[in-house]
């Protein structure tokens, strides 16, 4: 196995441009192994791409090169940056979209990217991930030193991730995502619950309709049942047994969520 490089984008799946990133990655290195993790980051949504690549990316081995496309300002000022966090690695654009794993997990190198010698030799003002990051991506993986790249860089720009407002007995929480299920991902962490408060005491609360109890699996409860659990990255989730908890409530993103529990737990 050749060296990992993972993409994550909004060109869409079956998009041509991943095509052409791929190309230019195996023209630079063509022992690389390439993993698609998504491409269908809502166009333009920098929190969403911040969130996938927390959550997905520290399940790869250390090292793994990822690069990230979500650029609405392709072309400006914004700069293109190799970042190392938690043993892994990164390429994108300094937008936000490292918010959450530079917050996450111990950093390393961080280098902003203005060597031309290792870019194409002609740049589209409108894509960079082609032109810029895709043979980075290629000459890392074939064994470039990162500092060759650039200067280092002392900050990154971050994006707002909301959090929840917790008193003694609730969380005032929302929504932060909604999955390709529908269920309603909230950014209430299960361990901002007190450790004391059994799951079948906590009320969940969104749209006026009531939940109570968390349950372990989504089939515990008949079909259409809206229920709440914990999801697999610990986060408070609201879902609709083989339906949509988004359509069912007419929740989207920034929908109030409250989870209550007994004072004093």
């Amino acid at each position: 196995m050749g060296p990992l490089i993972t993409l994550t984008t909004d060109f869409g799946q079956g998009s041509p441009y991943v095509a052409q990133m791929k190309g230019v990655i195996y023209a630079h290195c063509r022992q690389a192994e390439i993993v698609d993790i998504t491409h269908g980051i809502r166009p333009q949504h920098i929190r969403e791409g911040a969130l996938v690549l927390a959550d997905v990316t520290p399940r790869f081995p250390p090292g793994t090169i990822h690069v990230a496309v979500v650029d609405p300002g392709v072309g400006t000022s914004r700069k293109l940056v190799y970042a190392e966090f938690g043993g892994q690695r990164y390429l994108a654009p300094d937008n936000g979209l490292l918010t959450l794993v530079s917050q996450l997990a111990p950093r390393g190198e961080v280098i902003s990217l203005e060597r031309p010698d290792f870019w194409a030799a002609e740049v589209s003002p409108t894509f960079h991930g082609r032109d810029i990051l895709a043979p980075v991506a290629g000459h890392l993986a074939c064994g470039l030193a990162p500092a060759k790249l650039g200067p280092p860089l002392v900050s990154l720009l971050h994006v707002p991730i909301p959090q929840p407002r917790l008193a003694s007995d609730r969380a005032l929480g929302e929504v932060l995502l909604i999955d390709s299920f529908g269920n309603l991902i909230t950014n209430v962490r299960v361990d901002q619950l007190p450790p004391a408060v059994p799951a079948s005491e906590v009320v969940v609360e969104c749209k006026g309709r009531t939940i109570v109890g968390l349950q372990d699996a989504y089939e515990l409860s008949p079909s259409g049942t809206l229920v709440a659990l914990v999801d697999s990255q610990g986060r408070l989730e609201i879902a609709a047994v083989r339906g949509s908890a988004a359509a069912v409530l007419s929740a989207s993103e920034g929908t109030a969520v409250v989870a209550r529990w007994p004072a004093g737990k």
